[in-house]
């Protein structure tokens, strides 16, 4: 045998010669679909005492003995795999296209000693589509469907594993195993266990983040034992336990009916309803809709409407459910009995989730305007707060503002009527609630490091075709001139831009201002005849909460009554946590009878003079000053007729 026919061989010689037991891996390619590239695996796995027979020595009838360590590659690497997986399926799964038979005496001796050697050949993997998986809304025969909250039982995993149900239905080939894709509640427990991003044999099904789809069979899943609700078969003393183990209170009935909000005339009737335990409580990334959901409701009646209005023709299919869920068991429960467990809010979670197009409500972080896009856009259709002279609708308004440098404590009113003046949009009437986010993007970027939320909201010149003082002598304005946009040492920025005709001629008689344009502002012939006998009214609208964000939490600082002197508390349903994993967050109300003077122009100047470094501003005056996020106002007025 001559050195040529050696290196030939050697080099012909590409496939894989192995069996069920062990046989050495040589030389095979894996595809992977999912990351578009090939891997060549060439590293010899240890085997029994058998023989490693090539095509070459086939030929010339020669056998290379190898003995090594008792080692079985289905062992190492796993067995059952799918046929997609090309080659190494089938060497995983015993599985051939050809059987190669000894055909020597010497092989004769080597087929008696050890099992038959295949012969394994390269197949273009399996491919599949969205098409040949058959979708479900529902497992068949339980109560269990997209959107469900469930517990897995798998043999991977050491603890219970918790998640929400993604996908349910028929995979290709299968025609009667039914496959649930979970998004799975928390990482640690997927270690052992095979993940995606929602992907199937390189199929997306759902969307979710890396690591945390899991596909199992549907006898797996259950409900999840922590968010049942109790049997009434079980005795009252022992659901009581198993709740107050689960959830650290017991007891959180709904409560029917109507049942007006709190009111607050002093800090100390505000600290009976403080402590922990109050409020709503958190769970599983929930902060975003617990601040927001207590500021809502707990002691204002601005949203009562979304509680009470009947449905209509326009309305989705499932309306009254989900306004049932919000107003018996969250509002009435927190404004009557001052707490909300987690299980109940767990409920319109499942809800929103389910029937809008924001998907991960139930266990991903999210923020409060996809909360509130959820609830009063898609599902119940409530009319927009701000009708803009643009002709567009919105439930509340983001700042836009170029940075002013000089600005060192800018307050909302400041840039309120900055962003407003550069949009050159109004507002077509006073609404009843003023949602505005600040000038900040994402949770790390803010325009400015400190912001002073307005307790009270001039909204008088953004008003379309509303009467308007003039700036100079307080009488009905006639004119308007955008270029004197905060020109006064007095007054606010957008204040200075009405004019009556006799101060638009004095004031722009300057040389610096000969070359503005005015135009003419509208004002109701009724309000015309009478405006020499009356002063023209501003239209105020009170600050009620402030949600504020630090390191992707949300928390609340909420304005317990209506009024200038009225308390403020501040809410954190995640504030404290007993147990781990499968422990629970305890929610918390803390009375801030100090807010009211931060708020105030001198309050805060003082505060901040005295404070340059953040580190050094009061923990509550570090937050509502460095951490607002959302500020929202009210109309006590408007509200009435709403």
């Amino acid at each position: 045998m001559n050195s040529k026919s050696d290196h030939e061989a050697e080099k012909e010689k590409k496939l894989t010669i192995t069996n069920r037991f062990g046989d050495s891996l040589e030389n095979f390619e894996l595809s992977n679909e999912s990351e578009h590239k090939t891997q060549v695996y060439s590293k010899k796995i240890p085997n029994r005492k058998n023989g490693i027979l090539k095509n070459s020595d086939t030929n010339r009838g020669s056998v290379e003995n190898n003995y090594h360590e008792d080692v079985d590659l289905a062992d190492i690497l796993g067995s059952n795999w799918p046929k997609r997986a090309g080659v190494a399926a089938m060497i995983l799964n015993n599985k051939s296209k050809t059987v190669t038979e000894p055909t020597t005496c010497e092989d004769s001796n080597l087929k008696a000693a050890s099992p038959i050697l295949t012969k394994i050949e390269t197949e273009e993997p399996l491919r599949f589509t969205i098409a040949d998986y058959q979708p479900l809304n529902e497992i068949p025969g339980t109560e269990l469907a997209i959107g469900s909250l469930v517990e897995v039982s798998s043999s991977a995993v050491c603890e219970d594993l918790y998640g929400v149900i993604r996908w349910i239905g028929i995979p290709p080939g299968t025609p009667k195993n039914v496959l649930v894709g979970i998004e799975a509640e928390d990482e640690s427990n997927l270690k052992n266990v095979l993940t995606s991003d929602g992907k199937h044999n390189g199929v997306r099904l759902f969307t979710c983040h890396e690591g945390r789809a899991v596909f199992v069979s549907a006898n797996r899943c259950t409900a999840d034992r922590r968010f049942a609700d109790v049997d009434n078969s079980i005795p009252a003393s022992r659901a009581s336990n198993n709740q107050a183990k689960k959830f650290g209170v017991a007891d959180c009935p709904a409560i029917y009916g109507s049942v007006p909000p709190l009111e607050m005339h002093s800090s100390e009737e505000l600290a009976n309803i403080c402590g922990k335990f109050k409020g709503i409580q958190g769970h599983h990334n929930s902060c975003y809709l617990d601040a927001t959901l207590f500021s809502m409701f707990t002691f204002t009646s601005v949203f009562d409407s979304i509680l009470y209005r009947h449905p209509g023709p326009q309305d989705i299919r499932n309306y009254s459910e989900v306004q049932k869920v919000l107003r018996d068991e969250i509002v009435n429960p927190l404004r009557k009995n001052v707490f909300v467990r987690s299980d109940r809010v767990m409920k319109l979670r499942e809800l929103l989730d389910q029937l809008s197009s924001v998907s991960g409500l139930t266990c991903e972080e999210k923020d409060p305007e996809e909360f509130l896009n959820s609830l009063l856009s898609q599902i119940m259709r409530v009319e927009p707060f701000l009708k803009l002279s643009s002709g567009q609708d919105s439930y509340f308004y983001q700042l836009f503002v170029e940075k002013d440098e000089k600005l060192k404590l800018p307050s909302v009113q400041q840039l309120f009527e900055q962003s407003f003046h550069s949009s050159e949009i109004k507002l077509k009437e006073v609404p009843s609630c003023f949602i505005i986010q600040m000038p900040r993007f994402g949770k790390n970027f803010k325009m400015y490091p400190r912001i002073l939320p307005s307790q009270v909201l001039d909204v008088t010149d953004i008003i379309e075709n509303s009467p308007r003082q003039c700036s100079l002598c307080g009488k009905l304005a006639e004119y308007e001139c955008r270029e004197c946009f905060a020109s006064l040492q007095t007054g606010s920025g957008l204040e200075c831009t009405a004019f009556c005709p006799k101060c638009l001629e004095t004031f722009h008689s300057h040389i610096k201002r000969t070359n503005h344009v005015s135009k003419k502002i509208f004002s109701p012939k009724e309000f015309r005849i009478m405006a020499e006998h009356m002063v023209v009214p501003r239209l105020y609208m009170e600050l009620f909460a402030v949600v504020c964000i630090e390191t992707s939490h949300y928390v609340a600082f909420v304005k317990s009554g209506s009024g200038p002197d009225a308390p403020w508390c501040f809410f954190d349903s995640m504030a404290d946590r007993k147990g781990e994993q499968n422990g629970y967050n305890i929610p918390e109300i803390t009375c801030v009878p100090e807010l009211t003077h931060w708020l105030s122009d001198e309050g805060a100047r003082s505060i901040n003079e005295t404070s340059t470094n953040d580190k050094e501003l009061p923990e509550h005056a570090k937050r509502i000053f460095c951490d607002a996020y959302m500020c929202l106002y009210q109309s006590t007025d408007i509200m009435m007729y709403h």
